[in-house]
């Protein structure tokens, strides 16, 4: 196994020991996006010269003896969360050259814990799509098999850290795009509590549903990059209170009497069989490790993408307001007046980008506002207080990630009702603003990853993650990594 492909916390090890250098892993990493990069397409801007100079000041620090978590481990950041004099594009044409003047507070707490920023990673404009072919730039590939999907929005960050070209990376979840595309890739996601990670430099697509969270080789890197980027900041006004854990501490293989919800009305939608095999394998496990499994009533939840995909919209809409050539973004200046400039300037978005912005105009325009978008909420509302409920009775609920493996290149890209199924198991948790964890639960006939997710209480990262690592330390399915052949980019 490539070193790229250790998990950060063996790395660590490694680098505080001084059995490899900052410089090395740094060298490691971009010779593996050298190797794999141009067939895989996970990164829009790669930053070399500044992670070879954070590098050596890593390597400096670490003969001092600083133990910091992440000191000298190269990060990529999906390129729709802001990166002080880095490229942030949000895979669209409008913000070709935009390059912020901050750090978003996630990456600026990853830089104070020693972590080096290595590049920005593809995703669908804006973060809207499942499947990482929405860029403006490139679609994305999936390692396991190049023919198809990583995943999206964050594709290029799970694409990433599944090649080998990144140890760890930050993607952004709105309605599943952490854990889908982690799934997709065999790698674990998390999407934390809403407000317990600053949403501070991420550029909006749904704001009460946007949320930032690490993507990672196993469950135990997943909760050293929560504990690092965790916590208030006072530049969010939706940052929680909440004080960050040491969840790696908190990780145990004890679950015994820890009782998991199975949701019913969900679990009815699963129609692949292999996914369904995974999933009551993995609830087979947690039984054997002590753990009580119970079917749960979530009567809502069949509703759950649909609403979802109607807020979003609306959120959207208001959200890409700004990117009209005045205030933000690119601006075409080949127009007569300023109605046309707006025109031909929000001309440079995508379908999709286009698509939900005409959705949400529709459902607040008038009569609809009533009959669409405040029934939406009433919905959410509802959903809320079943998860509530399940989880009053439960510690965790289990659900697949996504309806299937990863699926064709071009199979649903036109097909935006198939496309948006992507989240009928996702949405639920972005609805509720609840915490959930997708990790590898088991693999095809053809090798390809499958993804179960943990759903939790607000703010209890502590079980969601506790559950999750007693699972891999159970079957080890953490260890598999793509067989990907490697070329030589230009």
């Amino acid at each position: 196994m490539q070193l790229t492909e250790k998990p950060i916390h063996y790395l660590r090890e490694l680098l505080h020991s001084g059995e490899i250098t900052a410089k090395q892993l740094v060298t490691s990493v971009f010779e593996r996006i050298d190797e794999v990069d141009a067939q895989v397409g996970a990164y829009i801007t790669l930053n070399k010269e500044e992670a070879f100079k954070a590098a050596e000041r890593a390597d400096e620090m670490l003969k001092q003896g600083d133990a910091r978590d992440l000191l000298g481990i190269p990060i990529a950041v999906k390129d729709n969360i802001s990166t002080k004099g880095l490229r942030t594009t949000c895979a669209s044409k409008v913000l070709e050259n935009y390059v912020p003047a901050f750090d978003a507070t996630a990456v600026a707490k990853l830089k104070e814990a020693g972590a080096i920023i290595i590049g920005k990673t593809n995703l669908d404009e804006f973060g809207l799509g499942s499947s990482t072919e929405n860029s403006m730039y490139k679609a994305t590939r999936n390692p396991w098999d190049l023919s198809r999907v990583p995943g999206g929005s964050s594709g290029g960050s799970a694409a990433a850290v599944a090649a080998g070209a990144a140890c760890g990376a930050l993607g952004s979840d709105t309605g599943g795009s952490v854990r889908q595309p982690a799934a997709f890739c065999g790698i674990v996601g998390l999407k934390p509590t809403y407000g317990l990670v600053s949403r501070y430099g991420l550029i909006p697509a749904a704001p009460s549903m946007d949320h930032i969270g690490p993507m990672t080789h196993d469950v135990r890197d997943a909760a050293i990059l929560l504990q690092t980027i965790a916590g208030p900041d006072g530049q969010d006004p939706t940052s929680g209170r909440m004080q960050p854990e040491n969840y790696e501490a908190a990780l145990t293989e004890d679950i015994k009497s820890l009782v998991v919800g199975m949701p019913a009305e969900l679990i009815e939608e699963v129609e692949d069989a292999e996914v369904k095999e995974a999933l009551f394998g993995m609830a087979n496990v947690l039984e054997s490790l002590g753990a009580t499994v119970r079917k749960v009533s979530l009567p809502h939840s069949k509703f759950a993408v649909a609403c979802f995909y109607l807020l979003a919209a609306c959120e959207v809409s208001s959200s890409l307001a700004s990117l009209d050539g005045v205030r933000l973004g690119s601006r075409v200046f080949e127009a007569e007046d300023t109605v046309t400039m707006f025109s031909k300037t929000r001309g440079l978005m995508g379908k999709e980008a286009k698509r939900r912005i005409l959705v949400g105009t529709a459902a607040l325009s008038g009569q609809y506002r009533k009959t669409h978008y405040e029934r939406a909420q009433k919905l959410r509302t509802l959903i809320k207080t079943d998860l509530a409920e399940a989880l009053d009775e439960c510690c965790v609920l289990l659900l697949p990630t996504a309806p299937s493996a990863a699926f064709p290149l071009g199979h649903k890209v036109d097909d935006p009702v198939a496309m948006y199924q992507s989240d009928v198991f996702t949405s639920v948790a972005n609805l509720a603003g609840i915490p959930a964890l997708s990790l590898p639960c088991g693999y095809t006939k053809e090798g390809l990853p499958l993804g179960v997710q943990i759903l939790g209480r607000p703010f209890d990262e502590v079980s969601v993650l506790k559950v999750g690592h007693a699972f891999e330390q159970g079957c080890s399915m953490a260890a598999r990594r793509p067989k990907l052949e490697v070329g030589t980019s230009d």
